[in-house]
């Protein structure tokens, strides 16, 4: 017979505990009062050399160590450009100097950010020994053979197509922590590289992001799922968690967003906490089309012309296709073959005079130039790139170039040639895809964007190469669009874009997918823009204005359409911000 059971029998019904049972719990609840509260940074660590983290840094780093006390997986979705490196790296320096687990630790990232984190390892935290797995086949092999299996280093860094090329080996370890920089990558869930970094062993998740939000909220569950699996297991959960119908008011919605999102995500603006920083300014040239132009632009129309009068029949490959040679054209004719006068072929004045977008260039960088701005100039093509190249070498502009196929070395010397003190070189140009991602050329501070991207996220990523820590001056964006063309709609459906996902942000609605996906009908309109104007007659209209009207014309444009805009949907996916440092440190601390 038990204690409990002894009272009863003996008539004692006053205790509904015995004493041993109550004592049992006061020890345990003794013990648990002894764990350590979570450890916190006032300053920036010991153990990060070369400079002093900024507070909101040892903020972001308290953050992380809270969330791996409690075991939770994180987002750290900071802005772009306000250090989420050097935050990744103290918290991995805090791993080894004061929980004493210096390794296995992954860091997986872009291509052309894997020497700047090499580089920001032995920079910031020389203690963290960092080793790097690139290369062709020979190479890794070695690599792996002599460095990775004898495990004498403490953080490995790789590209995402190493990863997928060598999951066998990642496999093999255990990882401590493993981290995705630029983890949009992994929004889609059924993407190779989403599910090959799923197989692999690790204790820690953390996801880097400056663009958390991108299309819609099912992103952000792919993200979630692969930090935590067991919460975030089913997608039509989250869904209908958000889903418009069961949710009275918008602002219930976002409320709930946030309480999902706030254990999990922590983000700031550079406009919140980089007050020495100014603010970006972007101002829209808009530039007419050249005579030769005009002459392509009539061509590619009147050979579809049964097609653009919608008599006859299109699909939507074929109108797609119409909309790639008419954003040729708007860039420059010489991106068809046969457009360019020659043989023999010259570089003469022809190369700017024939393209509106180039006559505006070659007014801009000379002004550029006498006021000491350095400039990066950001297009989609990479044969755009080479007429640029043809135009420097031409005008005699210093400048370097990074597209796609730049090999992995060159990257690497060409950014620090050009972030070198007094270096000569005064423009960068870069494809907008492949130079877009974390790097970091914030001694620049002039950004032209040639042509603009269908994702407005792109655009701002290649901003935020300049637009970061670092930079001194104010940072102006010229973005050009040429005028009565598809540009003018492309421009447009970007914008919209970005407004409409800020009011999906802000209001937590669903969008559907398709709804971001161009109709036939839509590319049909976006063709047909401008076409009568083109047709109208045949003359250049390239201004022969003095650059300073011109930008100044600009930026009442730029003014008027950004209030058109406002009034669409208040706020803006940029001004998506999660910080807890306001509210007196972490979630955790209840």
């Amino acid at each position: 017979m038990d204690e409990k059971a002894k009272l009863v029998s003996a008539g004692d019904h006053r205790h509904r505990r015995t004493e041993q049972e109550e004592d049992e719990e006061l020890l345990s609840e003794s013990k648990k009062t002894n764990t350590p509260a979570s450890f916190r940074f006032e300053s920036s660590p010991s153990y990060i050399k070369a400079g002093e983290m900024r507070d909101y840094q040892v903020r972001g780093l308290n953050w992380m160590i809270s969330l791996y006390e409690n075991g939770i997986n994180g987002i750290l979705a900071d802005e772009m450009g306000l250090g989420k490196t050097l935050q990744t790296i103290s918290l991995l320096g805090y791993m080894k100097h004061y929980k004493h687990i210096p390794s296995p630790h992954l860091v997986i990232c872009p291509k052309s950010t894997l020497a700047n984190w090499q580089a920001e390892f032995k920079r910031w935290c020389p203690s963290l020994r960092a080793v790097c797995l690139i290369g062709n086949q020979d190479q890794r092999t070695a690599f792996i053979r002599d460095v990775m299996m004898p495990g004498e280093w403490d953080v490995c860094i790789t590209s995402y197509e190493m990863c997928i090329r060598e999951k066998s080996v990642f496999k093999k370890f255990n990882w401590r922590y493993l981290v995705i920089d630029e983890a949009h990558r992994i929004k889609n869930e059924k993407s190779k590289l989403s599910e090959i970094v799923r197989e692999f062993k690790s204790t820690n998740r953390l996801l880097l992001t400056g663009t958390p939000l991108q299309n819609n909220l099912h992103e952000l569950w792919a993200l979630l799922n692969f930090l935590l699996p067991d919460v975030f297991n089913s997608s039509e959960d989250f869904d209908s968690w958000f889903n418009t119908n069961n949710c009275i008011g918008d602002s219930a919605l976002v409320e709930r967003l946030h309480e999902v999102l706030r254990p999990f995500l922590l983000r700031r603006l550079k406009s919140d906490v980089e007050k020495a920083l100014l603010p970006k300014k972007e101002i829209k040239i808009f530039v007419g089309l050249s005579k030769m132009q005009r002459e392509w632009y009539t061509k590619i129309l009147m050979k579809d012309i049964d097609v653009v009068n919608g008599a006859g029949k299109s699909d939507k490959m074929r109108l797609l296709n119409i909309l790639m040679q008419l954003r040729k054209c708007a860039n420059h004719p010489y991106l068809f073959d046969g457009a360019e006068p020659g043989p023999p072929y010259t570089t003469d004045k022809h190369l700017y005079e024939n393209s509106g977008k180039m006559a505006i260039l070659d007014k801009l960088l000379p002004k550029l130039q006498a006021q000491d701005s350095r400039v990066l100039i950001f297009s989609q093509m990479t044969r755009m790139l080479d007429i640029l190249e043809d135009y420097c070498h031409w005008r005699g502009y210093d400048y370097c170039r990074l597209d796609g196929q730049t090999p992995h070395e060159d990257r690497t010397r060409y950014i620090n040639e050009y972030n070198m003190p007094n270096s000569k070189k005064f423009i960068f140009m870069l494809s907008t895809r492949s130079g877009g991602l974390g790097i970091n050329l914030a001694t620049a501070d002039i950004v032209i964007i040639y042509d603009s991207d269908w994702n407005p996220q792109v655009d701002l990523q290649a901003m935020d190469r300049a637009h970061r820590i670092g930079q001194k001056k104010q940072v102006k964006v010229f973005r050009f669009i040429t005028e009565n063309t598809v540009e003018e709609r492309i421009v447009e459906k970007a914008e919209m874009k970005l407004r409409l996902d800020n009011v999906v942000i802000q209001q937590g609605r669903l969008v559907d997918p398709s709804a971001n996906k161009l109709g036939k009908d839509e590319v049909l309109n976006m063709i047909r823009h401008g076409a009568s104007h083109v047709f109208a007659s045949k003359d250049s209209e390239i201004t022969e204005e003095d650059i300073d009207d011109i930008i100044e014309k600009g930026e009442k444009k730029t003014e008027e359409i950004k209030a058109k805009y406002d009034n669409l949907g208040e706020g803006s996916l940029r001004s998506f911000t999660m910080d807890t440092g306001g509210e007196g440190g972490s979630v955790y601390q209840f």
